[in-house]
């Protein structure tokens, strides 16, 4: 039996996917009992770095953003930023994380891009089917129950996400440390058209 990795469309030269094989006891009746080994997700990774690295070749550009741009958006693997919106290589700072919520660390690399690189324009996207409906903050006492230690950072779940993109949009824009807050927009992404929908912070 063999497990195929379908590759994910990107733009250069095509990477060919990983076969893996799966073997078991040499008897199918007892397979069950059978070692099962599957190479490890980050050697797959490395694999195809290598694959990349052989085509690769310096683009010749700096860390700043050709469109003076940061996008914040949600870490679900659904979201393609790049193909979604059609960016290039270098045309954007994209920070991610769960929720794709203003937090302090959003606001950290957002400062940062600002202010030492940059960046004029803030867009803010989240997305439908979000994970991050479905938990409370209550996930911290569980965790605290597991582990003996209360995170000291909020999970920012939600239940209505067109007002966290508002929210998102005002973290922003209040924010005393980022030294262009004038083009801020929020967006929801539906992963089940593709298409943006843009919020009105009012």
């Amino acid at each position: 039996m063999a497990l195929f990795f379908p590759s994910h469309h990107r733009t250069g030269p095509a990477v060919t996917s990983n076969v893996m094989g799966m073997t078991t006891s040499a008897s199918a009746a007892h397979a069950s009992e059978g070692a099962i080994r599957v190479a490890a997700v980050t050697d797959r990774l490395v694999d195809a770095n290598e694959h990349y690295a052989a085509a690769f070749t310096d683009p010749g550009m700096d860390a700043r953003p050709v469109l003076h741009v940061a996008i914040v958006a949600c870490m679900d693997a659904r979201l393609d930023l790049h193909a979604a919106l059609g960016l290039e290589l270098g045309d954007c700072h994209t920070i991610r994380n769960a929720g794709g919520v203003v937090t302090d660390d959003v606001i950290r690399s957002l400062t940062i891009s600002q202010r030492k690189l940059g960046t004029r324009s803030v867009v803010l996207i989240h997305h439908t089917g979000c994970g991050l409906e479905a938990i409370t903050e209550d996930f911290r006492t569980e965790l605290e129950m597991e582990v003996g230690q209360r995170p000291a950072w909020a999970v920012e779940s939600f239940r209505d996400v067109d007002q966290d993109v508002r929210q998102s949009m005002q973290r922003v824009r209040t924010n005393p440390f980022l030294l262009h807050t004038d083009d801020v927009r929020g967006f929801v992404f539906d992963v089940k058209t593709g298409l943006l929908r843009e919020i009105d912070p009012a």
